[in-house]
């Protein structure tokens, strides 16, 4: 049960997702309009089946307000990154299972940051922090059978298949999934840091 609590009260410490000027933090209601105008674009939420539907400025606040309460059971996270001038430019959701040591990020970055590296880094660094900071040994992972660039992300960085699953939306619906793993001890003999 130590490790359990361990666990729980690592996620209700936190309050940036990495370290340095440029990290994460978790997002408060207040961050509503900024995050539903970043979510707004559909290149941005067409592909993740957690985020609400349809996509307004109360369904975004509730997004926000049930993951601080996920936080507060030590079971969840929300991470809003923004640029210089304070525009949203991404987002890390962060679920945890404290009974079984595991987690699952999702997430997205604006399109104008696409292929520059950033984002498979920034899932790297990620991942890392998840294994280090939280006290993770697996991470999973799903992303639709059409994400092909999230699938070229996760088998890049080493995550092996494990099939697939059917995922269930906030609205109900379905949809078929991927689905990858890592473990802590695998991970960090690829990842040297």
């Amino acid at each position: 049960m130590s490790r359990i609590n361990a666990i729980r009260d690592a996620v209700r410490s936190v309050t940036h997702l990495g370290d340095g000027p440029d990290a994460s933090r978790l997002a408060g209601p207040e961050d509503a309009p900024a995050l539903l105008a970043f979510l707004s674009d559909p290149a941005v939420h067409a592909p993740i089946y957690t985020l609400p539907r349809p996509l307004t400025e109360a369904s975004v606040e509730t997004f926000i307000t049930d993951h601080l309460a996920q936080q507060a059971d030590g079971e969840g996270l929300l991470f809003v990154r923004e640029d210089r001038d304070g525009a949203i430019v991404g987002y890390s959701d962060i679920q945890v299972w404290p009974h079984w040591a595991a987690g699952e990020l999702g997430g997205a970055l604006d399109p104008s940051l696409h292929h520059q590296g950033r984002g498979t880094a920034g899932a790297a660094m990620s991942f890392s922090w998840m294994f280090r900071a939280l006290h993770l040994d697996l991470i999973c992972e799903t992303a639709s059978p059409e994400n092909v660039p999230t699938h070229r992300l996760l088998d890049g960085l080493g995550f092996e298949r494990r099939g697939e699953v059917t995922s269930v939306r906030t609205d109900g619906t379905t949809r078929a999934s991927l689905v990858w793993e890592a473990m802590r001890t695998d991970w960090f003999d690829r990842h040297k840091d």
